[in-house]
């Protein structure tokens, strides 16, 4: 089987992109009218269509993504060292996260609830102590759950690695021939997307709590381990490539029909023809959508985004502090902007702003110069000044 060798840029830019739009959609969660922690007092469904667009595959590339970057870092490294490693690389920001980033979330939502009318450092002790005494469970790690999950996985992951590596070796030489592999590749995630939305969905609804969480373990986990067998197939990467045009006109068509659908006022439907005909085509609609869209993400990075840069390097690093840290600066700018009597869209504008910037500033000026806080964002420890010196004298640089 012909592998995947080099450096994957366009992967790299990916993961930036796909964890961009999440900050994007936590700061529109707080203007829709669903559920979040704390809510704008222009919340409404303006913006609920965009959403509903990008609900279905944003969090699956993520994982689909972290499969692929496993495969490649599990085969460089022995599997004990690895395991170590990548444990207190995601164990330390998610309990860092838990105990500090998340509290001030939690005591504003419940602040916002009024099941609460103290001061953080007061409510602080009840985060700490588990308290029953309030509406949401505490501690909590909110938006850290991916990181939750993507330990588990990994560690899923350890224990297969040694079946898993022979199981893509042994279908290897199928993949670089058989022309049932456009079918697999084509149909086998809108399988797993159906099964979710049209029953796991219901049956287990998400919670994001891990323990029950069945619906999105079904959904998610088996994207991840596609991803981890599919790494290094050339052969797979190139079917994606050549699904990647008419993933383009898919996409973009289904996404008119379902904002069609969702246009349609409750008077509407009473007098549409054909309404069940409608209704089922629509459930079936959101799992080829949904594979589509991410066809459509990794086409336009390989081709345009398949290449080194600064800016890469520096968002590489920087992105998973960002993703920590966001949620909570979403939170704090939105309860008190959205007390202020701004118009809608100044609103969105400075909670934007204000968040991007602060995640930029926290990163470069505190975390990346910090030896201790490094590892709390999951970024790698500072070498030494004797690792430097070893290391530049080993290169020969000055």
């Amino acid at each position: 089987m012909s592998s995947v060798q080099q450096r994957r840029y366009d992967l790299d830019w990916l993961r930036i992109l796909a964890f961009g739009l999440l900050i994007f959609y936590h700061i529109g969660m707080f203007f829709v009218s669903w559920d979040f922690h704390v809510k704008s007092v222009h919340s409404g469904p303006v913006i609920e269509p965009a959403m509903k667009l990008v609900n279905p595959w944003r969090m699956t590339v993520l994982f689909l993504i972290s499969g692929v970057a496993l495969r490649f870092a599990m085969d460089k490294a022995p599997l004990g060292h690895f395991a170590w490693a990548r444990f207190w690389r995601l164990f330390l920001p998610l309990v860092f996260g838990v105990l500090v980033i998340v509290a001030p979330q939690s005591w504003l939502e419940l602040l916002e609830k009024g099941e609460t009318q103290a001061g953080f450092l007061f409510f602080y002790g009840d985060y700490l102590s588990a308290s029953t005494d309030y509406s949401i469970i505490l501690p909590t790690w909110n938006h850290l759950w991916y990181v939750a999950y993507l330990i588990i996985y990994t560690f899923i992951l350890i224990a297969l690695y040694p079946l898993v590596t022979r199981l893509s070796r042994a279908i290897g030489p199928l993949t670089s021939r058989s022309p049932l592999l456009f079918l697999a590749v084509a149909l086998v995630p809108v399988v797993l997307f159906a099964l979710h939305d049209l029953w796991l969905e219901d049956v287990f609804p998400s919670t994001h709590a891990l323990v029950d969480d069945w619906g999105n373990h079904a959904l998610y986990f088996p994207f991840l381990l596609i991803a981890f067998l599919a790494a290094k197939s050339e052969r797979i990467w190139a079917i994606m490539d050549r699904f990647y045009k008419p993933a383009i006109v898919l996409a973009i068509t289904l996404a008119a029909w379902q904002l069609f659908v969702w246009s349609l006022s409750e008077a509407d439907i009473a007098d549409v023809p054909f309404l069940e005909l409608i209704a089922l085509v629509h459930m079936m609609v959101e799992p080829i959508y949904a594979w589509a869209c991410i066809l459509v993400a990794f086409g336009l990075v390989r081709r345009f985004a398949n290449r080194p840069s600064k800016a890469l390097s520096y968002m590489t690093e920087a992105i998973f502090p960002w993703y920590i840290l966001h949620q909570t600066f979403i939170v704090i700018f939105g309860f008190w902007l959205t007390r202020q009597g701004l118009s809608p869209m100044l609103e969105f504008g400075l909670i934007t702003v204000l968040t991007f910037a602060s995640c930029h500033l926290v990163h470069e000026y505190i975390i990346r110069r910090s030896g201790v806080l490094r590892p709390l964002f999951g970024l790698k420890a500072r070498d030494s000044a004797k690792d430097r010196l070893i290391s530049r004298a080993a290169t020969g640089s000055a």
